[in-house]
């Protein structure tokens, strides 16, 4: 399930007031006149001179406007974290680059240190840069319990140039993907799984509803939702992120970026973004937490690849839709429960974005079916001791994004898709 980003020709964009944007840095080589230039014009070419963002887009508030405890590292600081950067820290790689553990002191108390994540960016040209000067935009002014803390960041200088990095908390547990796929050894049982469904539906309320100024996710799926030691859900990767459109305005109009078998079909044929197009990628995750199964999956006979499609006929009888449920469970989950949380998707998964609801709506139905489950605590204990084990074994596993194909056409709810005039996988 891999990043995509693709053209659909040229758009007229609504005027708006774009802000400069600035990270501050204690390096010389790399002032907050460069950084807040990349936020603010996304619309530069990257270093295949393709153009991959819109024009004028507005920007996020700095850190000069609002509070920050962000914290400044030197390279030097973050070899000493990692053992210089050695693969047996490393926890994955992608398409931003290699994602290392670490430990670093803490503020509080310097003869304490605490665990972080630190992600190294690759060199991918100035579309990577973007993605960095994003993320420490976002989570340097934000915080909520489910969103993952950024603590710090790097963009110091060295004999290999310009190094770009961020220091994340470490989330011991993985991605919420890993816990889906068939090579976790315990599966998420149903109560968990209806946890992670709301904390994730928290993260993006607060997003889109909670602050002075909207955010939209653009790229939400399982794999950039993390779960700490006491198993909280967590929203991160928001490289992808964008502020949401200005007072008056019903969209932000840009390049399609994102996951496919998440992005929202109103996105990808018009490049017109709303908080709405998380609506849609958040009822998809919700499908893949009831089914166990990957949104696009071309490892799977062909009727079965695109998980939508392959549910729907299961959905209006309500003897087959048990047919549907993630066979992992072994039958250990409320009949009802399950398709309570399927008519929250399918809520979510109306076509038509205006008739979606909004995520503070959709976070009060997750709640009253949360409220409504009928297991115990006690289960959940016995998995959470259970899972820490396989997942101290699992979590230094690579993870690389698969290239993506769109080249084999599509068909049912995805038929209309506009095909792309350039594809390039980020």
């Amino acid at each position: 399930m891999k990043c995509f980003s693709f053209h659909i020709g040229d758009k007229k964009e609504e005027p708006k007031t774009t802000k400069s944007v600035s990270v501050q840095s204690v390096n010389s080589t790399f002032t907050d006149r460069e950084v807040g230039r990349s936020g603010s014009e996304l619309n530069s070419q990257d270093g295949s001179g393709t153009i991959t963002e819109s024009i004028g887009r507005p920007s996020f508030p700095s850190m000069s406007q609002r509070p920050s405890n962000l914290r400044v590292f030197t390279v030097s600081e973050l070899r000493s974290a990692t053992k210089n950067f050695s693969r047996s820290v490393m926890l994955g790689e992608g398409g931003f680059g290699c994602v290392y553990r670490g430990s670093i002191k803490s503020v509080e108390d310097p003869t304490n240190k605490i665990e972080v994540a630190v992600k190294q960016l690759g060199k991918r040209g100035m579309q990577g840069h973007k993605e960095w000067v994003t993320e420490v935009n976002v989570l340097g002014v934000v915080e909520h319990p489910n969103l993952v803390k950024l603590v710090g960041y790097c963009a110091d200088d060295d004999e290999r140039g310009i190094q770009r990095l961020l220091i994340y908390e470490y989330m011991p547990n993985g991605s919420v993907e890993d816990h889906l796929s068939a090579r976790s050894e315990v599966p998420l049982p149903w109560t968990m799984r209806l946890r992670i469904a709301q904390d994730a539906a928290r993260g993006l309320t607060y997003l889109h509803e909670e602050m002075g100024f909207q955010i939209i996710f653009r790229d939400f799926k399982s794999s950039n939702i993390l779960l700490d030691e006491q198993w909280n859900a967590k929203l991160s990767d928001f490289g992808l992120a964008r502020l949401g459109p200005s007072e008056g305005l019903t969209h932000v109009s840009t390049a399609v970026v994102g996951t496919m078998g998440y992005a929202a079909p109103e996105y990808i044929q018009t490049g017109r973004l709303t908080a709405k197009s998380d609506v849609w990628s958040y009822g998809v995750f919700l499908y893949e937490l009831i089914t166990g199964r990957r949104p696009l999956d071309r490892n799977r006979p062909k009727s079965e690849q695109k998980l939508l499609e392959w549910v729907r006929p299961y959905l209006s009888d309500a003897k087959k839709f048990t047919h549907i449920l993630d066979p992992r469970l072994e039958g250990k989950y409320p009949v009802r429960s399950a398709q309570k949380l399927a008519t929250i998707a399918n809520r979510c998964l109306v076509r038509n974005p205006k008739s979606r609801p909004k995520m503070s709506e959709v976070l009060e139905m997750v709640n009253r079916i949360v409220d409504a489950s009928s297991e115990t605590a006690s289960p959940q204990l016995s998995f959470r001791s259970t899972l820490s084990m396989d997942s101290s074994r699992n979590n230094t596993m690579k993870k690389k994004r698969r290239n993506i194909d769109l080249k084999g056409g599509e068909s049912g709810w995805f038929a209309r898709m506009w095909t792309p005039k350039l594809l390039r996988t980020c």
